[in-house]
């Protein structure tokens, strides 16, 4: 009785060992395989909005983009481990003033590690499980893939314009060249259209993109200054 017992228990062991495994080896995979497409660029497809998704290395994208990034979307990001907490203070410090305010309006303190996180193994929305999840692997890319490697998976997964996905793709729909030939201002226009790629245009930018540009451009100048995208782009 037992042993029929045990048997009847092994496979439901498997199967909670493979659940626990199979976080481990995505992130072992994708640290050398180019992630497929993602639930996003799926969900976006299947709305009609196309799928143009084309990787490139680190190597061939312009550097100009990944100080760009940083400097736009997590300035911390050499010296933290996944999570800016500075950061997430004052978010929610400025989320509570929107709130009294009446403003829908929130500000986000997510690093790209999480937004890396998110964007290639999780599915869109909000809820506890989703961000407890995102939690989980910014932990296991941190220390799985190191900086390099989630910049260079950022660059590559993120949504630039409706169905535009990667800095190769976005380069080639605004500017028609190649990401490895972006200018500093190129790159700081694919950047300030990240917070919303569907309604923003890199090409001919209307007043938000254009002062965004500008901000971008010049905390770059203070990025690369502080070293701040060192440990991407080394000296």
């Amino acid at each position: 009785m037992a042993s029929a017992k045990g048997r009847k228990r092994r496979p439901l062991l498997k199967l909670f060992l493979f659940i626990l495994a199979f976080p481990f080896l995505q992130v072992a995979l994708f640290r050398f395989v180019p992630p497929p497409p993602t639930i996003l660029m799926i969900e976006q497809a299947i709305k009609g909005n196309g799928l143009d998704y084309r990787w490139r290395s680190l190597d061939d994208l312009s550097p100009y983009l990944v100080t760009a990034a940083i400097s736009a979307e997590d300035a911390r990001f050499c010296l933290h481990k996944g999570f800016d907490f500075e950061a997430i203070q004052k978010a929610m410090k400025a989320n509570e003033k929107a709130e009294a305010r009446g403003s829908s309006k929130m500000r986000g303190g997510s690093t790209i590690t999480q937004q890396t996180a998110k964007n290639v193994f999780l599915w869109p929305g909000r809820s506890y499980v989703r961000k407890a999840l995102e939690a989980g692997y910014s932990v296991l890319i941190e220390y799985g893939w190191g900086k390099k490697r989630i910049m260079e998976v950022y660059l590559n997964v993120a949504e630039f314009a409706p169905g535009v996905y990667g800095a190769e793709a976005a380069a080639q729909h605004w500017f028609g060249k190649s990401a490895k030939t972006l200018s500093r201002t190129e790159a700081a226009r694919l950047v300030a259209v990240l917070p919303s790629p569907r309604r923003y245009n890199a090409a001919s930018p209307g007043p938000y993109v254009q002062r965004r540009t500008g901000r971008i451009q010049a905390n770059a100048g203070q990025v690369r200054a502080q070293g701040l995208n060192q440990c991407v782009i080394g000296k």
